[in-house]
């Protein structure tokens, strides 16, 4: 199976994270100039260039629907789920209502590919493979764009969230992968299908293989160091995630999200923090940072 191309992932650990802060700083600032890697990445260097970085990502163009929510409130939405705990109800701190995913969606557009060749009996191509890693790693959008198209967009992707166990995800408009809209307790019933071992027990969905769930694992605990933000951040000692950014058009405020599975004093808690109308990209990590060590602090009692 595809996970068979990867070594198991090194732990991550507090030391290593707050060794490498300064160089993945550095590296998210390179990648927002050069518009690699992620769904937002779109602070250019002139509106030219900051226009065709957010067609390119996904953004919404200038007159488009204004959102539900008062542009200039930032607001965020964070979901803990104790993957130990026998309960099985994530802990959802703020308004569950729907945010664009940015490139967290890539994370759903993965499983969607996976779950698609589950049911035709193959194993992903090579050419899969490398755009999966891609997509998941480095956060490339020109291998989202390519999955995104062989899954079938957004009826392909909301045909396997209903498996999946996904209720509040809504795909995003033809291309626009990055305007897909979730809740942040849709996107702990994405990770709980990729994280959650004891989930057919609770009776959680069971639609991916234990080797496609594995393959998930593995590629989000790899992930780039300068895109090592986000819940991470709640995390003492291992961690896999999916960071999303984009810069909408028509306000030029930043969505900063962050979904994964994070380790603290030996538990494992599945997290997702999304956040909109924040005023930079910085400030977008700094509000999700926060408040995954809050809600993770809470929902574990500390």
């Amino acid at each position: 199976m595809p996970n068979r191309l990867f070594s198991p992932p090194r732990p991550h650990t507090r030391e290593r994270r707050r060794g490498r802060r300064t160089a993945a700083w550095a590296g998210v600032l390179v990648a927002s100039v050069t518009a690699l890697g992620s769904a937002g990445t779109l602070a250019a260097a002139s509106p030219a260039s900051a226009a065709t970085s957010a067609a390119r990502a996904g953004a919404a163009p200038a007159g488009d629907p204004a959102p539900a929510h008062p542009q200039g409130k930032p607001r965020v939405t964070a979901a803990v789920l104790g993957l130990d705990d026998t309960g099985g109800q994530p802990k959802v701190y703020g308004d569950d209502t729907p945010y664009d995913t940015a490139s967290i969606i890539k994370v759903d557009i993965l499983a969607t590919t996976l779950l698609q060749a589950q049911d035709a009996g193959r194993q992903l191509t090579a050419q899969e493979r490398t755009r999966a890693d891609a997509m998941i790693r480095r956060s490339d959008n020109a291998s989202a764009d390519a999955l995104w198209r062989s899954i079938g967009r957004a009826p392909g992707l909301e045909a396997a969230n209903k498996r999946l166990g996904l209720t509040s995800t809504k795909g995003g408009p033809g291309p626009k992968w990055g305007l897909t809209r979730t809740t942040a307790s849709d996107q702990i019933r994405l990770l709980r299908a990729v994280f959650d071992t004891n989930a057919a027990a609770r009776g959680g969905a069971r639609a991916l293989t234990g080797d496609s769930r594995s393959y998930v694992r593995i590629l989000m605990a790899r992930i780039t160091s300068e895109q090592s933000w986000g819940v991470s951040a709640a995390a003492r000692s291992g961690w896999a995630l999916k960071n999303g950014w984009l810069q909408r058009n028509t306000t030029g405020l930043w969505d900063v999200n962050s979904v994964g599975r994070i380790t603290v004093d030996g538990r494992r808690y599945v997290v997702a923090v999304l956040s909109e109308g924040n005023s930079s990209m910085s400030e977008g990590i700094s509000r999700v940072e926060r408040a995954a060590r809050t809600a993770v602090a809470s929902a574990s009692g500390r």
